[in-house]
């Protein structure tokens, strides 16, 4: 059995959103940097000074030393080490993801988990040696993923974990919460026009420089960077996709992504390649797209006109399935997409 490396498609192949802004103002100020395991991007387009990135940035970082599980020695690594030992004290940021984490846990009926870092780390995903499990191993993980087994208390701020072996994993929130603080970060700084791109978490600041919405393509999930299946416009809202392409690996000519379905230990399987919010918070829509991911189209469009959520589902057969205001939102440009009924 032979193992293929990696692919990070939508991190630093191929952009899962992309932004049109050309807006007529001249040489706006932007920045790109590596951090949070992707290519994250800001553009001012109505201020020069290069101290607000910096701030931006450093922010970012810290972050991502706090909440990535790629990184050794973060708050969640130490959690997870004390598991079924004691309780970790934490910073307010890494209570407040995990408190997210775990509101969505209960809305989805655990199909999204915070604990899911047992199933991740078996099948080694995000890094070079991503394979199948072994049956054993993945059954050994599965038994490891409850997120009831998760002790928050407020007053200590202490998060533990009962059983040891169990690990906590950000994945589907810290890109949302990074992207609601760099916008409060551009806020507090006076910035009304900006585009924040982490790694195709986009963040609209405000409007363009010429007054005019924001035009976000939504990717083709089968195409190359770049090209999109139709466009929204918007005017301060986060655009977040969720997608099965953006990592994954192929193992005996199988692609396998990194969405888990905590139910069977494999990659969630129900014809749904992307999802894509729209919210005025990035936390919220990075916090649901995933959810409404693995929930499929039926009960994710359910759950989405219960929350009030702007919603673009794409399926393996190029149909796609919005919520109304989505479906009035996106300006089709490709032909062989169109609207169904989830059945």
């Amino acid at each position: 059995m032979r193992n293929f490396p990696l692919h990070v498609r939508g991190v630093l192949c191929a952009a899962l959103l992309f932004a049109s802004w050309a807006t007529g103002a001249a040489d706006p100020l932007t920045r790109t940097e590596f951090v949070l395991w992707t290519q994250c991007s800001v553009t001012l387009f109505d201020h020069t000074d290069p101290a607000i990135l910096d701030g931006v940035f450093q922010r970012l970082h810290e972050l991502d030393a706090h909440l990535s599980v790629n990184q050794a020695g973060s708050e969640l690594d130490a959690v997870s080490d004390a598991a079924g030992r004691s309780p970790i004290r934490v910073g307010e940021e890494v209570f407040r993801v995990i408190t997210r984490g775990l509101s969505m846990a209960d809305i989805s009926g655990g199909l999204f988990d915070p604990t899911i870092g047992p199933l991740m780390k078996v099948w080694k995903m995000n890094s070079e040696a991503a394979r199948v499990p072994p049956a054993a191993d993945l059954a050994g993980a599965r038994s490891l993923v409850n997120w009831r087994d998760v002790v928050m208390d407020t007053a200590a701020r202490t998060i533990y974990l009962r059983r040891p072996g169990m690990r906590l994993d950000a994945g589907g929130l810290l890109k949302g919460y990074a992207g609601e603080e760099v916008v409060r970060i551009l806020t507090a700084r006076g910035v009304r026009s900006a585009m924040v791109d982490l790694g195709g978490n986009i963040c609209a600041v405000g409007s363009r420089a010429d007054g005019t919405p924001w035009r976000i393509g939504i990717q083709d999930p089968d195409a190359p960077r770049g090209t999109s299946l139709g466009v929204v416009k918007v005017v301060g809202k986060s655009v977040v996709t969720s997608g099965i392409y953006e990592h994954y690996f192929v193992q005996n000519g199988k692609k396998y992504h990194h969405i888990m379905d905590p139910r069977t230990g494999y990659p969630v399987d129900n014809g749904l390649t992307q999802v894509t919010v729209i919210s005025d918070s990035s936390f919220d829509a990075d916090s649901y797209d995933t959810t409404l991911l693995i929930l499929g189209p039926v009960d994710g469009l359910a759950l989405a006109a219960r929350l009030g959520l702007d919603v673009i589902m794409v399926d393996t057969d190029h149909r796609l399935y919005g919520t109304d205001e989505a479906r009035r939102t996106l300006q089709l440009s490709d032909p062989s997409f169109s609207w169904a009924t989830p059945r």
